[in-house]
This record gives C-alpha cells, structure tokens and sequence, in this order.
C-alpha cells in the first residue's frame, strides 16, 4: 500500500521524486521502489522523520505502538501524521505524541495500485482547511475517498479495506463457474472480471440502488432469475454480511493495543 501512495503522489506531481523519502527494515522491499521511482531512501525511523513534513505510516497494526513509542519524541508541531494502520484508534497514536500538527487515521484498500481505490479518513480533532485539502489531494491520487467519523473506521475496514478480497473470490469463482460450461479460464476470467466492473460503474454513474439495476436484467423466466435463485439458495447475501461483520470486529480486536 506504501507503493501505492508513492504512485499516485508521483502521478499526480502533488511532490517531486526526491522530496519522498521512504523507510523499511527490510531494505529489499525498498531497492525496487527507489528505483523505479527516484525517490530517496532513509536509514531509519528517526532519520525519516527529520527530512519530511507528512509521515504516512503504511505498517502492520502489530508494530505501529512500539514504533510510535519510538518516533514520538521526535515528532513536531509541523508534522502531519497519517495512518493506514488497520484497527489501530488515533488516541492510541496522540498517547505517544506531545507534539503534532494532526494526526489522521485512514483506511484505503488495494484498487489505489491502480489509481482505482476508495479511502475513508477521519481526525479526532478539527484540522485546518489547509491540511484537509493536502490530505484529500494525496487520497485522491488513490481513487476516491470520504471523510468518516472514527467510531465508523471498523465498519470501513470490513466493508471496503478488506473488499477487495471479497471481490476476487467471486470473480474467480463466477470465472470457474464459465470453465464448468466450457469456457478457456482466461477468457471466463476477462468476461467475469469486466462484469464486475461494469456492473459497478452502472450503480455509480446511473445512481441507482442495486435492486433496481438488478430487476432490469432480470426478466420473467429467464436465466437470471434462475441464477439468482441459485445463489440466494446458496445464502450469498448471509455470506457476504457475515464476511463484513467479521472483519469489523477483527479491525476492533487489532485496536485494542497499547
């Protein structure tokens, strides 16, 4: 997710390759980012912090506290601190700073590779217009985004953060479902994977509710009806609720480090 921050900030020309500055413990995963992109490439935590103004820290929930106990002393009143730390509350982040100038906890999801993401935001405290448009700026590179309240993050990261996932599966599964009929898999891959992009970009742009949109290809006796039976039968709309309320409470269990 780092990599697609970096993508986008660089597509859109919001700031020059050597004003960004990355930091990994695994130097392997940095080589390739430097070079492909130009950017620079620090030496440690601290060392990151010196040189910018946004620290975005696209880490593990498991290691954000420990790092955070770690840079906090060194964070200033011009620092902007943006999260993508599934779970993890921003009180739980402010309990290791004295100084800042916002803290911002976000939760994007994988299509921001391909410029195609949805991100939600939120802030415990009001942040100033000037803030608010270079956040939005840097998540719009991704895709789209909302501003939330931080009560709602959990749900967002069922929802969307975890989403992506949802998707693939069924696209593979409807793809494996054209093999059974006959269908080469790359082809029923191409065909399944166009559906489901198709299928969202007429809910967006005619703004219609699902059912709607879904009766207008559902005609009496037909085979859509018939395969939608299927999958009511096979407790599609169960499955999926359930797959979004155990995400959520997973993303609960995650915030409850120190």
């Amino acid at each position: 997710m780092g990599s697609a921050f970096i993508r986008g900030i660089l597509a859109r020309d919001l700031v020059d390759a050597g004003n960004v500055f990355v930091f990994d413990i695994d130097d392997t995963k940095v080589a390739p980012i430097q070079e492909q992109y130009g950017i620079q490439v620090t030496t440690d935590e601290i060392d990151l912090l010196s040189k910018v103004d946004i620290l975005i820290l696209a880490v593990k929930p498991q290691v954000l506290p420990e790092m955070m106990a770690k840079i906090g002393p060194e964070v200033t009143a011009e620092h902007v601190i943006m999260s993508i730390a599934a779970g993890i509350p921003i009180a739980t982040l402010k309990k290791h700073l004295s100084n800042y100038a916002a803290v911002i906890r976000v939760m994007p999801n994988t299509p921001a590779m391909v410029g195609e993401g949805i991100s939600a935001y939120c802030s415990e405290e009001q942040i100033s217009p000037e803030i608010k448009e270079l956040i939005e700026g840097i998540l719009g590179a991704l895709g789209q985004f909302i501003e939330v309240q931080e009560k709602l993050m959990d749900a967002v990261t069922g929802l969307s953060g975890s989403g992506p996932a949802y998707m693939f599966l069924i696209v593979d599964a409807l793809a494996d479902g054209g093999v059974k009929m006959g269908l080469p898999k790359a082809q029923a891959l191409k065909l399944a994977a166009q559906t489901m992009l198709g299928a969202a970009a007429m809910i967006i742009k005619e703004n219609k509710h699902p059912a709607e949109l879904k009766d207008m290809v559902t005609s009496p006796g037909g085979t859509t009806i018939a395969g939608l039976h299927e999958l009511e039968k096979g407790g599609i709309r169960a499955a999926l609720m359930n797959a979004v309320e155990a995400a959520t409470l997973r993303s609960r269990e995650l915030g409850k480090v120190n």
